[in-house]
């Protein structure tokens, strides 16, 4: 117990709620695993696109400081620790690149939808920090396809979780892109199947 009340005293120390007025000395950023080859053109038919929409964020989310889920009811957010943008832009782009890279399908951005929109995969990225009870980051994502105008909506959630050793941005920044490219991976898989 006593070793508890120290490792969350300590995690404790290393959040802040505000940069100091400051310019981060580091910015993270998630990096797709797989990419798609370059100088490959691909098309697809009508109604086979798919298209990857930037997910909704609950307000913890809605920032470039990486949230740490004290518990269900208090968040913190990790000192030292900012994305170049905020998450969810991304974790739209990591997914999208991922499905394009795994499945051989031609991704859209919504930005290109107007073209043939075809699937449509939106969501909410629920989760997307430390949870220092567990010393895990976690994303979680809850995904929803439309299938066409006549196809129906299918939703799933996704979760994965990686283990760090401290409560630093140097450990947490590349768990969290390690766990985003693990639902990355689920949903890409989920979206051919």
């Amino acid at each position: 117990m006593r070793l508890k009340l120290i490792a969350a005293a300590s995690i404790l120390a290393c959040l802040s709620g505000c940069f100091g007025g400051g310019a981060p000395s580091q910015l993270l950023n998630l990096t797709p695993a797989e990419v798609r080859p370059t100088a490959q053109p691909r098309t697809a038919g009508q109604g086979e696109a798919i298209t990857v929409v930037e997910p909704s964020v609950p307000d913890a989310l809605n920032t470039t400081r990486v949230p740490v889920y004290v518990s269900d009811t208090v968040v913190q957010y990790l000192k030292d620790a900012v994305w170049v943008e905020e998450p969810a832009g991304l974790f739209g782009r990591l997914v999208g690149e991922t499905i394009s890279a795994r499945t051989g399908r031609v991704v859209l951005d919504p930005s290109q939808y107007s073209h043939d929109p075809g699937t449509r995969l939106t969501g909410q990225l629920q989760r997307f920090g430390l949870d220092p009870n567990s010393m895990e980051v976690v994303v979680t994502y809850d995904a929803a396809i439309a299938r066409g105008s006549n196809g129906g909506v299918t939703t799933n959630r996704f979760e994965a979780r990686v283990s760090v050793p401290e409560a630093s941005a140097a450990a947490v920044a590349p768990a969290l892109n390690q766990a985003a490219n693990e639902v990355a991976v689920a949903v890409a898989a989920w979206v051919a199947g």
